[in-house]
């Protein structure tokens, strides 16, 4: 085949075997991205960042790492004080964790902010839903392996969760477990899914939204689509290449992102118990249940949802599915929102509460969810819980009684 890219030398031997020349065209120096990004779009590229991150640490940590009940823990002690620099990988990986759902959470709530999930861009949110799933899985499959006191309770008590399902209920929570209750069988399953099967999927699916939002073009803070307005040469007049413009803007953010990551690893690993909570550096002991039960941090608004729905004739099963539907409405969030226009910038004032409220309702769970349970607060994990519902109940209402501002013709750069 003939070298159609015009370049010679050894990247022309590649072209003729291996698009590579089109495909840095296509997705960097020819793709042209909206002029007025703001600093919300530092997070997608921040995503793929730690994702990386995540993937590097974790090979490094699986050659010190034995996913043995009678090893597990013994090893990550072992990573920690006798691997050289063992300490900073797995802290790296620790803090990558949490690290990854802050970004991810601002990503996705840049995309609600300014309705980057609206048509045509439907399949590039559905695929984030299920990165934001997958996400989930592999965390907390991992969660499982530093075989901690907390690692071990929190598994156990969230596959029980699975036994509330009517009819295959307790026969699911032994297959997920590989046992009746947590084991060295489910160490090992946990292990193979987090550090190989998950992982695939997450790269695949990732590869996937990217091609998906390369095919119709970036969302941007005015929700004009630009390529409406082109110049004779066929290139959006509001465009700009993605390289060199954006590629040297979101270096300035991963600069100031490692500033902070950095601070974390060094000085507050543990994060005050949120990011390496204190009772998983005892064992796991099957006979010791800990004080407080509660998930990580990233996991505990929906926990929180979960304790929020009274359990009926003994069964968790209107909390389970409370808990699993406030993910699963997001898959939805494309057709409910009818409103004609895309951005909070030019949306009514309803919107604009709804927003305030879901927000604040959205991180009031998270709060309770890592404290004890007592009346007070579930009465306000309840109504955070009617809130964070309410919000999607309403956005199919919302263009009936709500005036929105005219959307202008070009971008802004304000």
């Amino acid at each position: 085949m003939a070298n159609t890219q015009g370049t010679t030398g050894l990247l022309g031997w590649i072209d003729e075997r291996f698009p590579l020349t089109k495909m840095m065209r296509e997705h960097l120096t020819e793709y042209y991205a909206p002029k007025n990004f703001n600093f919300w779009y530092f997070f997608g590229s921040l995503a793929l960042l730690v994702l990386v991150n995540q993937i590097l640490t974790g090979i490094w940590l699986t050659m010190s790492y034995k996913p043995s009940a009678a090893d597990a823990f013994g090893s990550v002690e072992y990573i920690m004080r006798d691997v050289d620099w063992g300490w900073l990988i797995r802290y790296m990986h620790s803090t990558g964790a949490s690290a990854f759902f802050i970004v991810v959470y601002l990503h996705m709530f840049r995309a609600l902010i300014y309705g980057s999930y609206k048509k045509p861009r439907e399949l590039i949110w559905i695929f984030g839903v299920v990165i934001f799933l997958c996400l989930m899985a592999e965390a907390f499959m991992g969660y499982l392996l530093p075989w901690g006191q907390m690692s071990y309770w929190g598994a156990q008590v969230i596959i029980n969760l699975f036994s509330a399902i009517p009819g295959i209920g307790p026969d699911l929570s032994v297959w997920i477990r590989g046992d009746y209750v947590v084991s060295d069988a489910t160490l090992n399953r946990f292990f193979s899914l987090h550090v190989i099967a998950v992982p695939l999927v997450l790269v695949g699916l990732v590869v996937a939204h990217i091609i998906a939002l390369h095919e119709v073009g970036s969302n941007n803070p005015d929700g004009v689509e630009i390529k409406k307005v082109k110049g004779p040469d066929g290139k959006p007049l509001d465009g700009i290449p993605f390289h060199p413009y954006y590629t040297v803007k979101d270096l300035v953010g991963v600069v100031v992102f490692l500033i902070f990551f950095s601070v974390v690893i060094f000085f507050m690993p543990e994060m005050g118990g949120y990011f390496l909570e204190h009772p998983n550096f005892d064992p796991a002991d099957s006979m010791k249940t800990p004080a407080h039960i509660a998930p990580v941090w990233y996991f505990t608004p929906f926990y929180a949802m979960l304790r929020a729905v009274p359990s009926f004739a003994g069964t968790q099963i209107w909390g389970v599915i409370v808990m699993f539907a406030a993910i699963l409405v997001l898959f939805f969030l494309p057709w409910l929102d009818r409103s004609p226009v895309k951005s909070i910038r030019y949306r009514g004032f309803l919107f604009k509460a709804g927003m305030v409220l879901f927000v604040v309702s959205f991180l009031i769970l998270g709060y309770l969810g890592a404290l004890p349970p007592d009346p007070l607060r579930t009465a306000l994990a309840q109504t955070c819980t009617f809130i964070y519902f309410a919000f999607f109940a309403a956005l199919p209402f919302l263009p009936m009684i709500e005036k929105t501002k005219p959307v202008p013709e070009r971008v802004t750069e304000q």
